[in-house]
């Protein structure tokens, strides 16, 4: 599986972003999708991950404000981020595995895009 993840960009606190995580691969449907993210100077984080059937867990972090979603016909997963906060600044790379919130346990991996929030 090869992963694209894109939809990154400079928004103002309290702004939107949608990412999406384009994947090749017939196999898209069985995996879990996670996205995790890393600031500078620290370590990768994790964010939310999600079933094939739509069923998921998001991080203390984020619940209320992020949401992840995919579209399996279309090979694609999301991350929906609303009420961005400067603490939100980070690259987000999108990721195929299991269900954990280890990033050990996946094994495929976007190339990150980068979500700059500014105070």
């Amino acid at each position: 599986v090869q992963l694209q993840a894109s939809g990154g960009g400079l928004v103002q606190a309290g702004g939107s972003l949608r990412l999406s995580c384009a994947a090749s691969g017939r196999t898209f449907s069985s995996y879990i999708m996670g996205w995790f993210r890393q600031a500078p100077g620290k370590e990768r984080e994790f964010v939310a991950r999600i079933r094939w059937n739509g069923i998921t867990y998001h991080a203390d972090s984020v619940k209320g404000r992020f949401t992840i979603s995919r579209e399996n016909a279309k090979n694609t997963a999301y991350l929906q981020m609303n009420s961005l906060k400067p603490e939100d600044t980070a690259v987000y790379y999108c990721a195929a595995g299991r269900w954990s919130a280890d990033p050990n346990e996946y094994d495929y991996w976007g190339q990150g895009t980068l979500v700059t929030v500014s105070s």
